[in-house]
């Protein structure tokens, strides 16, 4: 399994991975990774939405910068995931020019 705290590793991982999106909606909107959930950091903390995730997979975990995922994906390990905060987040995986889009399939943005 490739190492899912790096962009790199996320990028190489494909559909071994669940991966949660813990942004606001409005940094969603702006620009995300196709096959992504999203589950704002307020929801992950209430409980809320994760009901979607398998437990018997991997989680990764990522937001703009890396700090909100790291809050979330220590609450999915105590609530029994096996999580991986993404460091560098959004703002990374831009810069190493892996693709993203918004809702209506134009290039995404950080926002």
């Amino acid at each position: 399994m490739a190492d899912l705290s790096t962009v790199e590793g996320l990028h190489e991982s494909g559909d071994d991975v669940q991966l949660v999106d813990c942004r606001e909606q409005y940094e969603w909107d702006a620009g995300r990774i196709q096959g992504a959930l999203h589950i704002p950091l307020n929801d992950v903390m209430a409980g809320v939405g994760t009901d979607v995730l398998d437990l018997a997979k991997p989680v990764a975990v990522i937001c703009r910068s890396g700090n909100r995922s790291e809050l979330a994906a220590t609450m999915l390990q105590a609530r029994g995931y096996d999580a991986t905060n993404v460091e560098g987040g959004m703002e990374e995986w831009a810069s190493a020019g892996y693709e993203f889009s918004a809702p209506d399939g134009s290039p995404g943005r950080v926002a």
